[in-house]
């Protein structure tokens, strides 16, 4: 569960941050709690963790697993005080951006993904956390990925549900 209540999800639509292509918010910096999988390598520095997998209670990463980079893994969480808690979640919206590359500028935007920045968060969607790390990993939605906002299923294998687009009028 991802608490984002109060704040606001920026829509990146080919003004900035080329290629463009995601929506995110920075989530309540202590509402967020359960298990996640990274499906894509992390890349920190040229340097790839693989297989992660987060606990996460009232926000902070409790819990850290890599199946490849580990230490580097945990050595981020411990960077400072806001390295261990989440700044970002967002949407990969850009279909036209199918494959992995390593590349996380280009990488964050593939359409039916999402990922996920431990650090820094974002002030301008009125993200709190602070932190000298902002850094994003990214999950493949496409086959089985379900998101849920207030009980109502609204994302389903990398695609927005069209019920939910036709209800709230999003083209």
């Amino acid at each position: 569960m991802v608490g984002i209540e109060g704040r606001k999800w920026i829509n990146c639509d080919g003004k900035q941050n080329f290629p463009d292509g995601e929506i995110f918010t920075s989530p309540l910096e202590n509402n967020i709690n359960g298990y996640i999988t990274f499906s894509f390598p992390g890349i920190f520095a040229g340097r790839q963790i693989e297989g992660i997998k987060l606990e996460v209670k009232d926000g902070k990463v409790v819990n850290a697993k890599a199946k490849k980079g580990e230490e580097l893994l945990k050595s981020l969480l411990d960077t400072d005080e806001g390295s261990s808690f989440f700044g970002e979640v967002a949407i990969g919206t850009n279909y036209g951006i199918k494959d992995f590359t390593s590349n996380m500028l280009f990488d964050e935007k593939i359409g039916g993904t999402v990922h996920m920045a431990i650090g820094d968060s974002m002030p301008e969607a009125g993200g709190k956390n602070k932190s000298s790390l902002h850094w994003d990993m990214l999950c493949d939605m496409r086959n089985g990925g379900k998101i849920y906002a207030d009980g109502e299923l609204f994302y389903e294998n990398g695609k927005f549900i069209d019920s939910i687009l036709e209800k709230y009028n999003i083209k």
